[in-house]
């Protein structure tokens, strides 16, 4: 066995294994295996690279601070007599700098021969690898990205490390105890966080590599974590209003004909999306001109209305596009390993994915963007399909410049973004913000702002929106949106889902970005001039499709949106300075009161205002937990109430239930108390 001292921290060998412990930031990463170390950061940033102070407190212990957070290495010789000879390893303690202990490595368990890091070989030359920890039971874990639950407290939880279409993996986790925790491999994968040990398990890896920072409550963990991943950007001024989208606008007339009609009544108005197959063909990545005639003309008119346009952008390349030879030729695209190399079909092309792990392919995409859609003033992107969605979710079928599916698929949606906002950040810069449909750890500090994909039109759905909010900010990603009313299965002529959209608007309203989406029914076929069939539209999806009533209300509450810009402006600015997400759960505000870490169907936008959507049909009234020992005011009414309680109020289908805890912002909510 041999225990170095490094500049950077600790390097440890012993039975064929080697460890490496360095400081990140507030923090520390620990990397192990039993192979060559690769060279990739993962979701770090090299910049964060910090020092320790480093003590040897006998000849097999070491002791290594960096802020707060301290890991204790222990040296181990064990006999293991059916063999006849000794077996070496190194067990890690993590501690803030109280000496609590926050994490540790399994140990042995004596005869039970138990390994806290395990290397299972693979056939492909790497391993399947575990890393087993010991840690509180009683602790509560939030963070890991979205999932489709509505369970906040991970605690007992096993998920799957993987992103599916509106499921994104970002395995950073915060616990109750005092620790985040973030797993720093993009590989394929599960994470069980049981009440007598937690385990992270990775199907095809180069060795174990993770970050643990130990720091005094979630607000100074998110900070961390922020440093060493990277800070998300300042939303521009054009994300704290009101987004008008569609599946889908299908011509440039009908596009611009809505935004003047938002124009025309006077109805605030950031940004109006232009969806997919605009294009002739999937990975074209431009407008087909039958359709779109006068991109410029567009863009120019909506600028002067003061809205912004985006753009749907798809990674499938079709046989059919005009870029999908030399992308081919170049090895640009994902690969297949076994068969036809189909990844994806869709309308009737047949499609691979580009490879935008590969940074030849980024740069490719990019100047596509910018020749066809960047030519015409068009700066912000819809980055569809991110996982990658695969027709098949078979991740070891496909191959990626970065290595096998196994190992890398994870990383995708982060480079997909960073095809668009990676320039940027390079020179310094903000970048534009790209919504997308996925994310990895690090995705923030590309102008990731995240929706949760494809979700249907149902209460049920609504509900666990709000808990994959809750999720996404505590796994650092601060900026998230959702398709207003749902993606799939509204019709608008249908009571249940008018009421449905009513409370899902509201629930936008007090989303980092407000965005009306989705495929409303019945749909409408659309073909060309000669008769040749186009993707299909579907009903109309604006704020006075659904009747006056309906159309009122929605409008109210965008103006209430107005209203809340200067707010929401300062809790982006909080998010950009300190990793706080703008929708946090309450126990970012109030980690001291357990109740706090369990709520999963309400939140805080921003530090002062308390959200709680109604997520039931035909409930007139609504629960609700307020968290701290402080003092609340119920918006709608003006009536007070003590913290620390659960308290049941009114919800008329006009009203969501809003408290806050300061005059200022009750104050700027007081449209609210019209409203209802």
């Amino acid at each position: 066995m041999t225990m170095i001292i490094t500049p950077a921290g600790i390097e440890w060998r012993g039975d064929g294994e080697t460890v490496r412990i360095d400081a990140w930031g507030a923090g520390v990463r620990v990397r192990a295996s039993q192979e060559q170390f690769p060279d990739a950061d993962g979701a770090l940033i090299p910049e964060a690279r910090s020092t320790a102070a480093v003590d040897r407190i006998d000849g097999r212990t070491v002791r290594m601070q960096v802020a707060g957070t301290v890991v204790i290495a222990q040296e181990e010789e064990h006999p293991n007599w059916g063999a006849g000879y000794l077996t070496s390893s190194l067990r890690l303690r993590f501690e803030n700098s109280d000496g609590r202990v926050l994490l540790e490595e399994l140990g042995g368990g004596g005869a039970l021969k138990l390994i806290a890091r395990d290397y299972a070989p693979h056939a492909g030359g790497r391993s399947a690898i575990t890393a087993s920890f010991i840690s509180s039971r009683t602790e509560r874990l939030v963070g890991m990205g979205m999932y489709q639950q509505d369970t906040l407290d991970l605690k007992g939880a096993t998920l799957e490390l993987a992103h599916r279409n509106s499921q994104s993996s970002v395995p950073f986790v915060i616990s109750s105890d005092g620790y985040g925790f973030l797993w720093n491999n993009p590989a394929i994968g599960r994470v069980v966080f049981g009440t007598n040990r937690t385990e992270w398990h990775a199907g095809i890896t180069d060795g174990i590599d993770y970050w643990v920072v130990a720091g005094d409550g979630p607000a100074a963990i998110a900070d961390a974590y922020a440093e060493v991943t990277g800070r998300a950007p300042m939303m521009p001024e054009y994300g704290l209003g009101f987004w008008q989208c569609k599946l889908r606008y299908w011509n440039q007339e009908q596009l611009l004909g809505v935004a003047r009609e938002y124009r025309g009544r006077e109805i605030p108005i950031d940004v109006i999306v232009a969806d997919f197959f605009h294009w002739p063909a999937m990975g074209d990545w431009c407008f087909e001109e039958e359709f779109w005639p006068d991109p410029s003309a567009m863009v120019s008119e909506l600028a002067e209305m003061g809205i912004e346009l985006m753009v749907s952008v798809w990674p499938q390349v079709s046989t059919e596009s005009r870029n999908f030879g030399r992308l081919r030729d170049e090895n640009l695209l994902v690969k297949t390993l076994r068969g036809i190399d189909v990844q994806f079909f869709f309308d009737g092309d047949y499609a691979r994915f580009i490879d935008v792990t590969n940074p030849r392919a980024r740069d490719f995409l990019r100047e596509r963007l910018k020749e066809n859609y960047g030519a015409h003033g068009i700066r912000l992107f819809w980055l569809d399909e991110a996982e990658p969605e695969f027709a098949i979710y078979d991740f070891d079928h496909y191959r990626y410049h970065a290595g096998p599916g196994g190992a890398v698929t994870n990383q995708y949606p982060r480079d997909f973004v960073r095809a668009i906002g990676g320039e940027a950040v390079e020179r310094g810069e903000r970048p534009e913000v790209s919504l997308v449909r996925a994310a990895w750890a690090g995705s923030q500090r590309y102008g990731a702002l995240v929706w949760s994909g494809d979700v249907h039109s149902t209460f049920q759905d609504l509900q666990a929106q709000i808990t994959a909010g809750i999720q996404m900010g505590a796994a650092g990603i601060p900026w998230f949106t959702t398709d207003i009313g749902g993606f799939g299965g509204g019709d608008g002529e249908d009571p249940q889902f008018r009421e449905l959209l009513a409370r899902w608007f509201q629930f936008g309203t007090f989303s980092p970005v407000m965005r009306l989406h989705g495929d409303r029914r019945p749909g409408a076929p659309v073909s060309t001039a000669s008769g040749e069939h186009r993707l299909n539209t579907g009903s109309d999806n604006e704020v006075w499709s659904f009747g006056p009533e309906l159309e009122n209300l929605m409008i109210e509450y965008i103006r209430l949106r107005e209203d809340l810009r200067p707010y929401t402006r300062a809790a982006m600015e909080q998010a950009h300075t300190s990793g706080v997400p703008v929708m946090r759960g309450l126990f970012f505000e109030f980690p001291d009161d357990d109740t706090a870490w369990i709520v999963s169907d309400q939140y805080l936008f921003g530090a002062d205002i308390l959200v709680a959507p109604v997520v039931e049909s035909g409930a007139r009234s609504r629960r609700l937990y307020l968290p701290g020992a402080g003092t609340w005011t119920e918006v709608r009414t003006g009536k007070r109430f003590t913290g620390g309680q659960w308290v049941e109020v009114d919800a008329p289908i006009t009203s969501v239930p809003v408290f806050a805890r300061t005059d200022e912002a009750t104050e700027l909510l007081k449209r609210l108390s019209a409203v209802g």
